[in-house]
């Protein structure tokens, strides 16, 4: 799972960047689900069942093409609440990629910063 393995990887940690991963899924079923994957941090799980946080940072555009299901968009987020980068891995347009391995992200990240 994407946000377990970010939290584990330790080139990730060493940016000092805050991960929360959010997702319309209940508090329980990311309960259920963590346990099974080995959540190890609970606090960086949003749930937004309405949509409201995804519709304020625009990344409800994209979609898988073949399951429908949201992509992995990641939104770097500064100290003053601006938006200084998005990617989407699940459009079409990005390869229709639903998992991101760590150093993809790391490296991406490691420009913006």
């Amino acid at each position: 799972m994407q946000v377990v393995d970010l939290q584990k990887d330790k080139d990730f940690q060493a940016l000092g960047v805050e991960l929360v991963s959010i997702a319309p899924d209940s508090q329980k079923a990311w309960r259920s689900d963590g346990r099974e994957w080995e959540l190890t941090d609970y606090d960086t799980v949003l749930t937004d069942a309405d949509n409201q946080v995804a519709d304020s940072y625009g990344v409800l555009r994209w979609a898988h093409p073949i399951t429908g299901e949201p992509g992995h968009t990641f939104v770097l987020v500064d100290e003053s609440g601006t938006v200084s980068w998005v990617k989407d891995y699940g459009g079409e347009e990005n390869g229709s990629i639903m998992y991101v391995v760590p150093d993809e992200i790391v490296k991406q990240l490691h420009h913006q910063l």
